[in-house]
């Protein structure tokens, strides 16, 4: 049957958007639930916002005023000295020599920690029962606090007398006690620091490896297997390119760590069996303790901890610009 003009219009009428029932349908107002939800959500986050924005924000923007000023013995604002600190930091031998330390450290620890830890979350995913044990074993460290680990390392394993741990193991091969902490030539020292840091962060990347291992998909696995890519080929062309995102991640977070080191250092170099006075080895924040704790000039402590946090922010630019991070996997 054909359609009459008529019955045309009336159709057209009908599919008009200005003929449905919520084309004027006004504007949803905000409802008294809407209203009570943001009351919650501001009394629940107000007090951390709030906190945060005074112990931490402004506590900044203190920290970065004091490190314009003179202040010696007080946090108060009032000499201005400009950049003074700044350039007195920066021309220190001993805060240079801090940077160029820590600098070495990070070179040292970083690549071991990253291929111990992943060595190890290897090992572990290929364990069939006893898994969880396993991984939560090595996890335990990490839960240890570094004053008690750094004691530990210092009073039982590297005491120096012949008694201890290390010194005992020595001389079942032959070898004369050693004081580790105060040998500066060979620096012997740095077995201890690299073997304390080692058992304190292991267990933690290890997990994190874990994680990125048991995101791969077994087919790929099993596709690779019948190309015949077995042992390292599997691990160079499959399982590296497949952890990509996560051993960017560890890389950043071991760095930023490896340059914020600070117990280890404190408690293993300034008091008890290491011979106080001081330290052989300081890291920048050691130095910036000792500056702003012992001498009391937070001026130039407040100035040396701007200076670190730029170089943190710097070396992690740098290094998330190298490996990618962000770009998404492949």
């Amino acid at each position: 049957m054909n359609a009459t003009p008529d019955s045309t219009r009336s159709l057209g009428r009908a599919a008009s958007p200005a003929t449905e029932p919520w084309a004027h349908a006004p504007a949803r107002r905000p409802g008294r639930a809407d209203r009570r939800a943001w009351g919650a959500f501001a009394l629940l986050a107000g007090p951390m916002l709030i906190g945060l924005g005074t112990f931490k924000y402004v506590a900044i923007g203190w920290s970065f005023l004091l490190s314009l000023s003179d202040a010696h013995g007080t946090i108060a604002l009032g000499h201005w000295v400009g950049l003074d600190n700044y350039r007195h930091l920066l021309a220190d031998p001993a805060f240079r020599s801090s940077l160029v330390r820590i600098v070495l450290f990070t070179l040292a620890i970083v690549p071991v920690t990253f291929a111990v830890s992943l060595g190890l979350a290897l090992l572990v995913h290929r364990v069939r029962r006893g898994r969880a044990v396993v991984r939560t074993a090595f996890l335990i460290p990490a839960a240890v606090s570094y004053v008690a680990a750094s004691l530990l390392w210092k009073m039982c394993l590297f005491n120096g007398l012949p008694a201890g741990i290390a010194n005992t193991v020595g001389g079942w091969f032959g070898m004369a006690a050693v004081p580790w902490l105060q040998t500066t030539d060979p620096p012997l020292y740095w077995i201890v620091l690299v073997t304390l840091r080692l058992w304190l962060q292991v267990g933690f990347y290890m997990v994190l490896f874990l994680a990125g291992l048991q995101a791969v998909p077994r087919d790929v696995y099993e596709a690779a297997a019948l190309d015949g890519a077995t042992g390292l080929r599997l691990l160079r062309r499959i399982t590296l390119p497949m952890l990509r995102n996560t051993s960017v991640a560890v890389l950043m977070l071991q760095f930023i760590a490896a340059f914020q080191a600070f117990d280890e250092f404190y408690n293993l170099f300034n008091s008890g069996l290491s011979g106080g006075g001081t330290a052989p080895v300081r890291t920048p924040l050691v130095y910036l303790y000792d500056t702003a704790m012992g001498a009391q000039d937070y001026g130039l402590g407040s100035a040396g901890a701007f200076v670190l946090t730029a170089l943190i922010v710097a070396v992690t630019l740098v290094q998330g610009r190298l490996t990618g991070f962000g770009k998404g996997g492949e």
